[in-house]
């Protein structure tokens, strides 16, 4: 579908990919809802949007709260008359730790807002969207979530889970007017790791790769609002990505092996 004066929402909207998905539909004129738990990151977007910021409204809430969800898209379809789409973009990363070590707080809080965040969105949103001549859905998986990554196993499983989860909800939506793309970004040059309260260097993704190796949130989110245009049902983000994709599919065992070696040092 054009996305152009379309009502869209998006997760994890005052930081990083999440911002700049929501200045990208700023600029083709949509109306955008962004949320996002940091007040203060929502503020410095809707600064960031200029003379587009009159389109943009900012909601300081978590996704995992269902009651704040449900009276959210009661109020885009009160203001709106009807959402298009969402953008499920939120999500955090774990320290480097391996399964043995990782705390069980870090292991619910991660599957609580990347699985069941997401789900909860889904859930509550979908009627909604299902009511539209056209409307898609868009879920951030990761490389981690295809790809299994040593002392990320607890953040790969809540990705894997979204990426199953966005594949069956794709499936079932077969024929009705609602589409679905699932994201696997790599590497990305965001805040996500000083986001996630790990107290660790904002530039390198889960993955281990160097903030010079990342890819731009500015281009990926050029290239996901393209993925919806074109009713595309997955995009990989970033050479990394591809390029493991392709190796995984080829030999699990020496893609696993590759990734072991290359970030082995941070456990």
């Amino acid at each position: 579908m054009r996305v152009n004066y379309k009502v869209f929402m998006v997760t994890g909207g005052g930081n990083g990919l999440g911002r700049e998905l929501v200045l990208n539909l700023l600029r083709k004129e949509c109306k955008v809802v962004a949320v996002d738990k940091d007040k203060s990151a929502l503020e410095e977007t809707e600064r960031l949007a200029g003379e587009y910021a009159g389109a943009l409204i900012t909601v300081e809430a978590d996704i995992t709260n269902v009651a704040a969800m449900k009276d959210l898209v009661d109020n885009i379809e009160y203001q709106y008359d009807g959402i298009d789409g969402v953008i499920n973009n939120a999500g955090i990363i774990q320290p480097f730790k391996t399964i043995n070590d990782i705390d069980p707080d870090s292991i619910d809080r991660i599957f609580r807002i990347n699985l069941m965040g997401t789900l909860n969105i889904i859930k509550i949103f979908l009627p909604s969207l299902l009511k539209q001549r056209q409307a898609h859905i868009v879920n951030v998986s990761s490389m981690g979530g295809f790809l299994p990554v040593a002392g990320q196993a607890i953040y790969g499983a809540s990705k894997a889970a979204v990426k199953i989860l966005s594949e069956g909800l794709a499936s079932e939506l077969s024929g009705t007017s609602v589409g679905v793309t699932t994201v696997f970004p790599g590497a990305m040059y965001t805040n996500i790791k000083a986001n996630s309260g790990l107290g660790m260097d904002a530039g390198a993704g889960p993955e281990g790769y160097s903030a010079d190796a990342a890819f731009s949130p500015v281009r990926a989110a050029k290239l996901i609002v393209k993925a919806i245009e074109y009713n595309k049902s997955r995009l990989y983000i970033g050479k990394d990505a591809k390029t493991m994709n392709f190796l995984y599919r080829l030999n699990p065992s020496l893609a696993t092996k590759l990734i072991y070696n290359k970030i082995r040092h941070k456990m």
